[in-house]
């Protein structure tokens, strides 16, 4: 039986097949469109720190970042509204 996800790796995977579907979701940092549905599922589970093919540490260390970067836009967001 697969292991089931937690709430916070369920929603960082529908961001990033979110991203997938309207074609924003790039390879790496500033790399080209992701175009693979197959690609868009591995880098959405590696966000999430689901992947079977990385250790568990690794896991929960990126699903930590991915938690710290949902952090920041949400604080970035937040400033810009308050200058408009």
């Amino acid at each position: 039986m697969a292991p089931r996800e937690s709430e916070p790796q369920k929603e960082t995977v529908e961001r990033v097949m979110h991203e997938f579907k309207h074609a924003e979701l790039r390879s790496g940092t500033s790399g080209p469109k992701v175009k693979n549905r197959k690609q868009a599922v591995a880098i959405a589970l590696s966000e999430a720190g689901a992947s079977n093919q990385q250790t568990p540490k690794e896991n929960e260390e990126h699903l930590r970042h991915t938690k710290a970067k949902a952090r920041d836009r949400i604080h970035v967001s937040d400033s810009i509204k308050s200058k408009v």
